[in-house]
């Protein structure tokens, strides 16, 4: 959805990098499982079909992932479908604003760059940075479509609670995504783990790129406290979080096979 390389590529690359299983989890789309299955079905690497989902709880922004779901279930294909045509919508609003601001953007154009994609902000700001019209995408992120700016639109989220139980009605594992970047209080971050886990949750991605110091301490500690899985996971983008590598991350992450196994076994309960 918001990264540069397609379904097959990520599959080559994960072979070239020693990786023995992905989880393609698209923001809000399931569009690339097929392909990713597909490209893997020679290969030795595992595709995990999965889905990450946005969704809102105290103003602010929660990821919540969804592996091994059923991508085919009508209820979650309904869902992304409404998601998909709120985020079209809503992307090509601020398009227009920032059309209004004297950049040279607009539908076709994006459309043109990028055929066949879940419209994102990363999207936007890669065609204005690659249009020449900017010098970087956190520059068009920071003064002009980040939370807050004068581009800035806003757009309907689900609560994670609803998300959890979105993926449990399409069979999969729901994971509290990447917890370290939503800059929350400890005793909110408990809150909202408390609900979730009261629809269901079932873990918490506890190993991470972007975690700094003791933070891998404290989600494991978390994930025993409420007895949830631990997920591992490197957010790989490709050039557009180019410090990012598929796996390991910023070079030092280390997510270990049992991890998955863990979370297979899980599911046979």
């Amino acid at each position: 959805s918001d990264g540069t390389f397609t379904p097959a590529q990520l599959v080559a690359l994960a072979e070239k990098s020693g990786v023995c299983a992905f989880a393609l989890t698209d923001h809000d789309s399931t569009d690339g499982i097929e392909e990713a299955l597909e490209a893997a079905a020679n290969s030795n690497i595992q595709v995990i079909p999965g889905v990450e989902l946005s969704t809102e709880y105290n103003g602010k922004e929660i990821h919540v992932v969804g592996l091994y779901i059923d991508w085919k279930c009508p209820a979650l294909v309904k869902q992304l479908t409404h998601f998909r045509e709120c985020r079209d919508n809503r992307n090509l609003i601020m398009a227009q604003k920032l059309a209004e601001e004297g950049f040279s953007i607009s539908a076709d154009a994006l459309y043109q760059m990028f055929p066949d994609c879940v419209l994102t902000r990363a999207h936007i700001a890669r065609y204005l940075t690659e249009t020449g019209q900017v010098e970087s995408i956190s520059e068009v992120f920071d003064h002009y479509i980040g939370e807050g700016c004068k581009c800035y639109i806003d757009r309907p989220k689900v609560t994670p609670t609803e998300a959890v139980k979105l993926i449990h009605l399409a069979g999969g594992t729901a994971v509290l995504a990447h917890p370290c970047l939503y800059k929350m209080e400890r005793s909110e971050l408990i809150a909202m783990i408390n609900e979730m886990k009261q629809e269901g949750l079932d873990g918490i991605e506890a190993i991470y790129s972007c975690n700094q110091g003791n933070d891998e301490e404290e989600f494991r500690a978390l994930a025993d406290q409420y007895h949830l899985l631990i997920s591992g996971g490197s957010d790989f983008h490709g050039s557009n979080k180019p410090d990012i590598s598929l796996g390991t991350g910023k070079g030092n992450l280390h997510i270990p096979y049992e991890i998955l196994e863990k979370i297979r076994e899980s599911r046979k309960k």
